[in-house]
């Protein structure tokens, strides 16, 4: 197995989807903080997975000393300990509404004044500023709520994607959610109320902290929100898949694997004899997985104390036109 061809391809494909995801409906979602992110998950997954900080630095192709001191950048403001630059400046500017370049640099003295000019220039690009003037005059004002794109999520769509984090981690602790969702403790805090309001997870009071559990996670069909928490779940269920497949050291598939995945591609045209069977399949494998579900959740036995095995199917279908084919990643 090429390693590094593979992951080129997987950042390539993920990128796309992440580009369809920040211009989905016109909206135009801020994306300077992606890159910095996702080099912050990449080494917290490479620890938690027992490499090293030299390792880790030597995979990037870094210094030792030059990986600590990005790492350093990246967590913290030197200013405002426990907060990124980038969150505490958009705080601050936000604060004051409109505030001059040279404040901004004053406030944050304490951190290297290039990492600042960088991260007002990424807020500005994103969107979330707006900049007027010129050299030291240069003012920064913040965008308001009618200068974004898109509004802030319901409450709704917030617990829709807090009950998939429910559904896969259960029982589920307010720390593993907050991680897997990455939504701030108030949004959290009511997406999980209104789950347990409305009876689609309940808490159970432990003696390390409350966990949150469900007895089922459906997002049904035409559901006027949720949208977000579907394509979360989808990718989650493929990617797990996937990682437990690599974690188990099998590069190679078997006929009768319960982990893994396939893709079968079919080219029929208008008139060709199987084009309506084609075209219903996911009709139908949504219609049999349905049924198997609530079989399953209708039997009478209860698990095992060490409790269920839990099995993620993921289906999905697309239907490519000539124009998509030729225009394909």
């Amino acid at each position: 197995m090429n390693a590094t061809h593979l992951i080129d391809a997987v950042v390539r494909q993920t990128t796309v989807l992440i580009a369809h995801l920040a211009t989905a409906a016109g909206v135009r979602a801020p994306l300077a903080h992606v890159a910095n992110q996702v080099f912050l998950d990449l080494v917290a997954e490479l620890r938690n997975q027992g490499v090293g900080g030299k390792v880790i630095a030597d995979m990037f192709g870094m210094a030792l000393r030059t990986y600590h001191a990005r790492i350093q950048r990246l967590s913290e403001s030197a200013t405002d300990r426990g907060r990124t630059l980038w969150e505490v400046v958009l705080a601050f500017v936000q604060e004051h509404q409109v505030v001059e370049r040279t404040k901004v640099l004053h406030r944050f003295r304490y951190d290297d004044e290039a990492l600042v000019r960088g991260v007002l220039n990424d807020l500005v690009e994103s969107g979330m500023l707006f900049r007027s003037g010129r050299g030291e005059r240069t003012l920064y004002r913040a965008a308001g709520p009618g200068d974004l794109a898109a509004a802030a999520d319901p409450v709704d769509a917030d617990a829709a994607f807090a009950l998939v984090a429910v559904n896969r981690y259960q029982p589920a602790t307010v720390e593993q959610l907050a991680q897997a969702t990455l939504l701030d403790p108030e949004r959290l805090a009511r997406a999980l109320a209104h789950l347990e309001q409305d009876g689609r997870a309940r808490r159970e009071p432990r003696a390390d902290g409350d966990a949150w559990r469900c007895d089922e996670c459906v997002i049904p069909i035409g559901s006027p929100v949720g949208f977000e928490a579907a394509v979360f779940d989808h990718y989650q269920a493929m990617v797990t898949a996937l990682c437990t497949k690599l974690r188990q050291g099998r590069t190679r598939s078997a006929h009768r694997d319960a982990v893994g995945g396939s893709t079968y591609g079919f080219d029929v045209w208008a008139g060709h004899p199987l084009e309506a069977e084609v075209m219903g399949l996911l009709a139908e494998l949504r219609e049999r997985l349905s049924s198997l579900r609530e079989r399953v959740e209708a039997c009478p036995d209860r698990p095992p104390p060490g409790g269920p095995t839990r099995t993620l199917v993921y289906v999905g279908q697309t239907v490519l036109e000539d124009e998509e084919l030729e225009a394909r990643p």
